[in-house]
């Protein structure tokens, strides 16, 4: 096994550890640890990280499941549109994208190059919002109100986004949940955990007819990422999670500056 290989195994490890730590965000870092350290072309490794992300995000889900933090309903209103999206992206969507899309001079942008640079794009997106420090606002207990085209609709584009770039979306689900469907912010966390789950695992259904899947190699991965979930939710205890959040923003936004950089380049 090559040295950076081991990398990639060490990057599963802090993949569940940020998990586990601040709850969300570590799922955008599993796309380049498959590229760029293990050698796994952005189709495929697009497909793993839908089932590193919703295997990762199950195990947080059942945590909060057991602690009445889930709103079902919620779930469900937002899991619908969401998992028919992703499904129908990766079943159909992804192999219908040629494999050359367009060329500037001399230089052609692939399929591969694109997927990578629409995901950098979303990286710094997610980057602003984890660095970008919200008010805090002691939470209100209100009633629980649903606003069902924008739900469908947010959905809809979530599962669209989480099909291309293989990442769960929490970072557009939580405000989602929050202006949409009242939930008070403890229980929008929580119930991202389940919708995540639930479309990412629908979605790389969709994968599993189109693509050559390494389970052995697949399994590995996704299970030494929730083990880093336990750590991280044990060293939640030592560490606070908003300045955490905020320095992996960072990490994020230099990241995704870094990949534009190296395909673009």
């Amino acid at each position: 096994m090559e040295g950076i290989e081991i990398l990639g195994y060490f990057g599963a490890l802090a993949i569940g550890v940020v998990l586990g730590l601040i709850g969300g965000g570590g799922s955008i870092m599993t796309v380049p640890v498959f590229v760029y350290l293990m050698h796994i072309n952005p189709v495929t490794a697009t497909a793993y990280s839908l089932f590193v992300v919703g295997s990762s995000a199950l195990v947080g889900a059942i945590k909060n499941l057991r602690k009445g933090l889930v709103s079902f309903r919620t779930a469900i209103i937002f899991s619908i549109p969401a998992f028919i999206a992703v499904y129908l992206t990766r079943k159909f969507l992804i192999p219908a994208i040629p494999d050359k899309l367009f060329s500037i001079v001399d230089f052609i942008i692939t399929k591969d190059i694109g997927i990578m640079v629409f995901f950098a794009m979303i990286m710094l997106i997610a980057s602003i919002a984890m660095i970008k420090k919200g008010k805090e606002t002691p939470e209100k207990k209100t009633k629980v109100s649903y606003n069902y085209p924008l739900i469908v609709i947010e959905g809809i584009v979530v599962g669209t986004l989480t099909g291309i770039v293989g990442a769960g979306g929490g970072f557009l689900i939580i405000p989602a949940l929050v202006l949409f469907a009242r939930l008070p912010m403890k229980n929008a966390v929580a119930t991202s955990l389940l919708i995540i789950a639930i479309k990412s695992l629908i979605g790389f259904l969709g994968d599993v007819e189109n693509l050559d899947i390494d389970w052995s190699f697949l399994l590995v991965f996704t299970g030494i990422s929730i083990v880093g979930i336990f750590i991280g939710m044990y060293l939640s205890n030592f560490i606070e999670g908003e300045k955490l959040k905020r320095g992996f923003g960072w990490f994020v936004l230099v990241m995704g500056i870094y990949i534009l950089i190296k395909e673009l380049g």
